[in-house]
C-alpha cells in the first residue's frame, strides 16, 4: 500500500527491526491461524448444509444432483483416510526419508560445518 508501508511495517515488526515482539507476534499467528481455519470450514459446511449448494449461471438442477450425505461425506472421508494412512507409513516406517544428509554427519567439536 502505498505510503503506508513504513507504518505498516512497524505494526508488524512491532519496532525498527525484527526483535522480539516480532517472534512472537509472528508465532501467536501461526498458533492460531489453524483454529480460525477450523471455524470458518465448520461455519461454511453448516451453509453449504443448511441452504444447498448453487450454480453460477442460476439454473434449477435440483433433480439431478447427488446429496451431500452420504456420497460426497464418504468419498472426502475415505479420501482423509488414506492421506493419514500414508503421512503414518511415512512418518513411522522411513522418518528420515526428508530429512538433510547433513544430519547424519557424525559431530566433530573441531570442526564447524559449512
Amino acid at each position: 500500500i502505498p505510503k503506508m508501508e513504513n507504518s505498516i511495517v512497524a505494526l508488524l515488526w512491532g519496532g525498527d527491526c525484527v526483535c522480539d515482539a516480532t517472534l512472537k507476534r509472528f508465532f501467536a499467528l501461526h498458533f492460531l491461524m489453524p483454529f480460525i481455519l477450523l471455524v470458518l470450514l465448520l461455519a461454511h459446511l453448516g451453509f453449504l448444509h443448511t441452504t444447498g449448494s448453487s450454480n453460477p449461471l442460476g439454473i434449477d438442477i435440483s433433480h439431478e444432483t447427488a446429496p451431500f450425505y452420504p456420497y460426497y461425506l464418504y468419498k472426502d472421508l475415505l479420501g482423509i483416510g488414506w492421506y493419514t494412512v500414508i503421512l503414518f507409513a511415512i512418518s513411522m516406517f522411513f522418518p528420515d526419508l526428508f530429512s538433510d544428509p547433513e544430519n547424519f554427519i557424525r559431530a566433530d567439536p573441531m570442526k564447524t560445518p559449512l
